[in-house]
């Protein structure tokens, strides 16, 4: 898939960037990292400038997250799981994926889109049950865009930074979603031993 990508931003520059961007939003595992690391790199050899490259994935990044939206608005969650179980194995999304979206956006409401824009695979489902809940758009779209400017900055920054060294980046951004995995169920467990103790003492 990584050299597809590529070879698809070499031959079509920002339209492809803006293809592949918007497709990473829909179908989650389409690395986001490889288009956007690469995007900064490219800025090193082509014409392609930051700030376009920036300016082009993140539009091509909330015209990805608008559809999820509406697709969203339009089913509730047994529509989406029964959907998830017949085609989720191509896109290789489960229904735990799209239920961890769900419980987080319940339970942190509307600032789950902005924060849930740098963890990879939720950053995209997110948008699922933000038009489940029917969320104001206007709010949703402002805080996707914003979240996802600095999302796309970071990395394709760092791609210009280290040059032909980017795919070093890939493997960095695999750590650093473990990390990030590993510290939301950390904070999961401390929040259920709070609640507890809480209960417990509460009782005596």
């Amino acid at each position: 898939m990584e050299n597809w990508i590529t070879n698809m931003m070499e031959e079509f520059g920002y339209f492809g960037i803006f293809l592949l961007i918007t497709l990473e939003n829909i179908f989650p595992p389409i690395p986001s990292e490889v288009i956007l690391t690469f995007g900064g790199f490219m800025t090193t050899t082509t014409s392609l400038s930051i700030a376009g490259v920036v300016a082009i994935s993140t539009i091509g990044s909330v015209v990805g997250a608008i559809i999820l939206y509406w697709i969203g608005s339009f089913l509730d969650m047994n529509r989406m799981e029964k959907i998830i179980d017949k085609y989720g194995h191509i896109v290789r999304l489960t229904k735990d994926d799209l239920h961890k979206a769900n419980s987080w956006f319940t339970k942190y409401g509307n600032w789950t889109v902005f924060f849930c824009r740098f963890i990879p695979l939720i950053r995209s489902l997110i948008s699922l049950p933000a038009g489940m809940a029917r969320m104001n758009f206007g709010i949703f779209l402002l805080l996707t865009t914003i979240g996802t400017l600095i999302w796309n900055f970071i990395l394709i920054k760092i791609g210009a930074m280290v040059g032909g060294s980017w795919e070093n980046i890939v493997h960095y951004m695999d750590v650093y979603s473990n990390i990030v995995y590993f510290l939301i169920a950390f904070a999961g467990i401390a929040a259920i031993v709070w609640f507890i103790r809480k209960r417990i003492a509460k009782q005596n």
